[in-house]
């Protein structure tokens, strides 16, 4: 995957040590916590080593978006092949003052465009919560619809895809 990708408004890089505050304020919202769940990454230290994690798994991207024209890091957008998923995952999470701003979809839609470049990527799927308006909104918004519904651990899932 590459390293750092430019839109018009934004700039996306890989994860790294460096963007541990950002991650300890994200993973902490309330959007996070409700949708994503608690990662228990509470400080400096843990986000660190959540980063170190995230950076050792393979199948497992995170690139932070930054405003280019403010140098500020607002979001995070995922590629991931999760088990019980058969095609990789896109997901993202915004800090709640730089939603509804187009970011999140400008990102999105320039990680979408890179990997259907890739035939391993021909279908990509999202997965979310049913209640989670906004990310559907987002979903249906990047061209994916709702294939079905799986269950995964206590939580039911709505699973979209690219390829309906």
């Amino acid at each position: 995957m590459q390293a750092t990708i430019h839109t018009e408004r934004l700039s996306l890089h890989l994860l790294q040590a460096s963007d541990a505050e950002f991650i300890r304020k994200l993973v902490n919202t309330a959007g996070w916590l409700r949708f994503i769940g608690d990662r228990n990454v509470h400080s400096s230290e843990d986000a660190i080593a959540y980063i170190g994690n995230i950076s050792a798994a393979q199948h497992l991207t995170y690139w932070v978006v930054r405003i280019k024209e403010r140098d500020v890091s607002v979001g995070v957008i995922t590629f991931i092949k999760r088990t019980y998923l058969e095609h990789f995952d896109i997901g993202f999470a915004f800090l709640p003052e730089y939603t509804g701003q187009g970011y999140a979809y400008e990102a999105a839609r320039e990680i979408l465009s890179l990997v259907s470049q890739q035939p391993e990527y021909a279908t990509v799927l999202a997965t979310t919560l049913p209640d989670n308006v906004s990310s559907i909104r987002l979903l249906t918004k990047l061209g994916l619809r709702f294939c079905r519904k799986i269950d995964v651990g206590s939580d039911q899932l709505h699973v979209y895809s690219n390829a309906i």
